[in-house]
């Protein structure tokens, strides 16, 4: 080769280095850790997840190849929580998606530089997790659970769907500040449809809810939080062992043998939070995204239940149900 055309072939090498080395950084694997506060073989919150994984490669982003995503759950177990957040905090993610209040405080206090794309979470202002909704402000943003004012709601189909319920049992978790709120919410409503609520904490809960329902007239509305999803089969179980009707804040407790549940489209929400972490990824920042109220609620009612209870649903109600289980 002539010495003339080894420099230039040289330099043609030298030009085309800065961009294969951009190029290789542009194809870097991303991580993401993923912390639902549920148990790991909880079939619906694997269909999220499955949802979740789905919306993000439409995105672009294939887990194993321009990704890479840390899977943990929580099993309502508050030390385990914290366990898994250490450890995902620890990996130095780009973004973790959350489920719950539950999971969400521990990851706050764990980092406040690591970008968070929350699900199912209510209130996140009155928590103190985000400034505002337009302008979370800080490293955190995504998608509420419901509205406080919902739980009032829950009350209104325990007495449509139960005429006869003077009593009802709010099963809450006492230790989150989203379950105070729900209970203050039930119970501003609660003297105008002659109901007396009797706070039930979930981790008393086969004891308590045996003794309240010793007493006739009563009634069961289940509050949203990582706890209650966890035991939902335990709780649909006593609540129809008891004889007692109940209202859930979350389809799956239907379909676990409950008699009614209304609240958010947990999958759809999981696909939201996918658009989220494609715009994290691409540069935008938490503090910038709204935190969004959901757009999906679903009503569902278990026909078999309400057999089981002796209860009548009343067709109004019925024509109402996004979907009726027989």
């Amino acid at each position: 080769m002539l010495r003339r055309d080894f420099i230039t072939l040289l330099g043609s090498a030298a030009a085309s280095l800065p961009l294969c080395a951009h190029a290789q950084q542009a194809e870097r694997v991303r991580r993401i850790g993923v912390l639902q506060g549920g148990a790991a073989d909880d079939p619906d919150l694997q269909t999220a997840f499955a949802a979740f994984v789905r919306e993000l490669q439409q995105l672009g982003w294939i887990d194993s190849r321009n990704v890479h995503i840390d899977h943990r759950y929580g099993a309502g177990d508050a030390d385990v929580i914290r366990k898994h957040t250490a450890e995902l905090v620890a990996t130095v993610p780009d973004v973790i998606v959350t489920a719950g209040s539950a999971a969400l405080v521990q990851l706050l206090q764990a980092t406040r530089t690591v970008p968070i794309v929350f699900v199912f979470v209510p209130d996140p202002v009155g928590s103190g997790f985000v400034k505002s909704l337009s302008r979370p402000g800080g490293n955190a943003t995504g998608f509420m659970q419901f509205e406080y004012n919902l739980a009032a709601k829950w009350l209104e189909l325990l007495k449509e769907i139960a005429p006869g319920v003077t009593r009802a049992a709010i099963l809450w978790d006492p230790t989150l500040p989203a379950g105070i709120g729900q209970f203050a919410v039930i119970q501003s409503v609660a003297p105008s449809l002659g109901v007396e609520l009797i706070p039930v904490d979930l981790h008393d809960l086969e004891r308590d809810l045996a003794a309240f329902a010793r007493t006739s007239g009563g009634g069961v509305i289940v509050t949203a939080s990582g706890l209650a999803t966890v035991h939902r089969d335990l709780i649909a179980e006593l609540a129809v062992r008891h004889r007692l009707p109940t209202v859930y804040n979350f389809a799956p407790f239907a379909a676990a043998g409950g008699l009614i549940s209304y609240g958010a489209d947990h999958i759809d929400q999981f696909r939201h939070a996918a658009g989220y972490v494609d715009r994290i990824l691409k540069g935008e920042k938490p503090a910038d995204l709204p935190v969004h109220a959901p757009t999906k609620y679903q009503l569902v009612i278990n026909l078999k239940t309400a057999k089981t209870l002796g209860l009548t649903v009343p067709p109004a109600l019925l024509a109402r149900a996004d979907e009726v289980i027989e």
